[in-house]
């Protein structure tokens, strides 16, 4: 069974105890096989927890969570250097939580912005740097960040540093009628207590899909596509008056680099080994809106990121 086959059995093994969240499962796919890290927005209930603990259940991986709080502290996170007076070094480093595969950041903007820092070289450098020590992260290594986006009080919004260096902020969304029947079912199931087997997909699968979507083909006109999305997010006065007065801040080249990969993990999942302009739709979202920043003009006419984006892929013609 190649690694494609074997990440869409993961798939259906994970779909079975997340109901009505299929795009979703998709997408934290695609983050963990882009390498990078998802920040996960969603009333409370929406099974944002659920998701990444089925998602370490069916992988062959370790997963650790880190429940944000007020009084939590960097070393809370990174880990610290223990005295050891019997030892020859004296001190010993004791790991952190995100020493781990999966890193659950669970409500990560409840944490003031030093401690969301300590996560920031972790998440991009894939590494920590204690008392002047750095120590390696795993090979397969991904934060997955949950926050409310209604419950504000008491919360430190993220730092734009931080926001960018997630590649995709995901947004669950109510299930329908029919998806909430099948919730209820499944909890009663579960209630009764039956434990199933479960198969786990090894890490080198995740590795050898990696390999794969690297050789999949971004031809000029998809290349083109995605390169007048992210410039009209930064010249919005060029595409009409509205964008112009919505965008304050348009998207970073880590935004272009972030869209070509997951455009390709969309294409590698779809089995092709090309990239075509509704891959690029079908993901751009999830990409750019945590990276805009609108003006007040936008949030006085009740206009957010998914909105802007909208516009822009009705503005942008593809090549």
């Amino acid at each position: 069974m190649g690694a494609l086959d074997q990440i869409k059995e993961l798939k259906t093994r994970i779909q079975s105890s997340i109901i009505g969240q299929e795009d979703i499962i998709t997408k934290i796919l695609i983050g963990l096989l882009t390498d990078g890290n998802v920040l996960l927005e969603g009333f409370p209930g929406l099974a944002k927890t659920r998701a990444v603990k089925s998602l370490a259940k069916n992988l062959d991986c370790k997963l650790s969570r880190i429940q944000f709080t007020p009084d939590l502290l960097p070393s809370d996170i990174t880990g610290t250097e223990i005295y050891q007076p019997e030892s020859q070094e004296k001190f010993i480093f004791q790991p952190g939580p995100i020493f781990s595969n999966l890193v659950l950041a669970d409500e990560i903007n409840r944490a003031p912005a030093k401690v969301q820092a300590a996560l920031l070289e972790a998440m991009e450098e894939r590494q920590v740097s204690v008392a002047g020590k750095t120590h390696a992260m795993e090979k397969l290594f991904m934060v997955l960040a949950t926050q409310n986006p209604i419950e504000q009080e008491g919360t430190y919004p993220l730092p734009e540093a931080q926001l960018d260096r997630f590649i995709m902020k995901i947004e669950i969304t109510y299930p329908d009628a029919k998806d909430e029947g099948k919730i209820m079912r499944l909890n009663r199931e579960e209630s009764k207590g039956v434990q199933q087997q479960i198969q786990t997909t090894p890490q080198q699968t995740i590795f050898d899909a990696r390999s794969e979507i690297n050789n999949v083909e971004v031809k000029e006109a998809a290349e083109k596509y995605i390169v007048d999305l992210v410039t009209a997010t930064r010249y919005p006065d060029k595409i009409n008056k509205d964008l112009a007065r919505w965008i304050n801040v348009g998207v970073s080249p880590r935004a272009t680099i972030a869209l070509d990969k997951c455009s390709r993990t969309v294409a590698w999942l779809a089995g092709r080994n090309f990239v075509t302009a509704d891959d690029v739709r079908f993901i751009v979202h999830d990409v750019l809106r945590h990276r805009l920043i609108l003006s007040y003009e936008a949030n006085a006419d009740g206009v957010n990121a998914n909105k802007v984006i909208d516009a822009i892929l009705t503005n942008v013609a593809v090549a």
